[in-house]
């Protein structure tokens, strides 16, 4: 795919990182081992699965503005 730049609205971005972050915090839920068992099924193989998901989740969450990095280092920086 050729690169070049996509223009995406402050308030689209927002609502992108809102509707990652509700998806991550989902992935993380009480259901895991469910989704995870899915996730494995969907993709029909072991080399792509919910800890990478949710890592992906958080990098566009962050690539977005809306995370200070958290989710996706683990720490709050300081």
């Amino acid at each position: 795919m050729p690169a070049h730049d996509l223009p995406l609205d402050a308030a689209d971005a927002g609502e992108l990182a809102e509707l990652l972050e509700f998806l991550g915090d989902w992935l993380d839920g009480s259901d895991s081992t469910l989704l995870a068992a899915s996730l494995q099924r969907f993709v029909g193989t072991t080399g792509y699965d919910l800890n990478e998901l949710r890592t992906d989740l958080a990098r566009f969450t962050f690539l977005l503005g809306a995370d200070d990095g958290t989710r996706l280092f683990g720490h709050d920086g300081h």
